[in-house]
């Protein structure tokens, strides 16, 4: 099984990870994980744990999960935009053929103030991006 272990473990944080070394070579052939970094993906920071020195092969690890963890968060965060999306189809077909006028009534301002505040920033921002492309083909 040790065979099989990466050289690298990172306990995920919200907005990084802590970065451990991972051990099997070891007298006792237990699994040891020393910790050799902090890492921030909102800002790219790599803090070296206490007083260590990251090696390049550290780094270049480091570095190539960080670039893995955006992409992966990137592609999470639109999944989780189309499953909104779902969401708001199955909405509407419980409001229509299964909602009862208290449910309705419970859920109905939420609902349109936030369906409002979406339509209005999607709405700005469809425009921008139009406005953005009409300025862009006019250069």
């Amino acid at each position: 099984m040790s065979g099989d272990l990466p050289d690298y473990f990172f306990r995920v944080r919200e907005n990084g990870a802590l970065v451990f070394r991972v051990d099997t070579e070891n007298r006792q052939r237990r699994i040891e994980m020393d910790q050799i970094a902090v890492v921030n993906i909102r800002n790219g920071e790599i803090k070296p744990h206490g007083d260590r020195t990251l090696s390049e092969t550290d780094l270049d690890t480091i570095k190539s999960w960080m670039e893995d963890r955006i992409e992966l968060l990137a592609h999470r965060d639109i999944d989780d935009i189309l499953r909104a999306v779902d969401h708001l189809n199955l909405t509407s077909q419980w409001a229509q053929s299964k909602a009862t006028d208290d449910q309705l009534e419970a859920v109905t301002d939420d609902l349109l103030l936030a369906m409002h505040d979406l339509r209005s920033v999607l709405v700005r921002k469809k425009a921008d991006r139009l406005m953005k492309a009409q300025n862009t083909k006019s250069e």
